[in-house]
């Protein structure tokens, strides 16, 4: 899996993790959307990773993803910034997988 993150994501997000210590992690969140293959794939802001988790090199830094949710990603995406609305974007070649990624700060996880 290649994940590449732009420019103006990683200015956005490097004084973040840099002051808080913590791991990004791209997280497909069913919660409220009905059942497992139903989600959205959203940006957190984590202390660990999780059992299921697995560490993804990119050109920023390492991200964590779920294992049993890798199917419902492309092999190559691109993380960006939504100009002007404190949001980001995940997009591949082939399609825009969240036009309105929130950085969501995670304080417990569920394993």
């Amino acid at each position: 899996m290649n994940i590449l993150w732009t420019d103006e994501a990683i200015a956005a997000l490097a004084p973040i993790v840099t002051k808080t210590g913590r791991r990004l992690k791209l997280k497909y969140d069913t919660d409220g959307c009905g059942c497992a293959v139903n989600g959205v794939p959203t940006l957190w802001l984590v202390d660990r990773a999780d059992k299921d988790d697995i560490v993804v090199e990119t050109n920023f830094v390492p991200i964590l993803l779920e294992k049993s949710r890798l199917v419902f990603y492309d092999e190559t995406m691109t993380i960006d910034v939504v100009k002007g609305s404190g949001c980001f974007q995940l997009k591949s070649p082939n399609q825009i997988l969240n036009p309105r990624m929130s950085l969501l700060e995670v304080s417990e996880q569920h394993e």
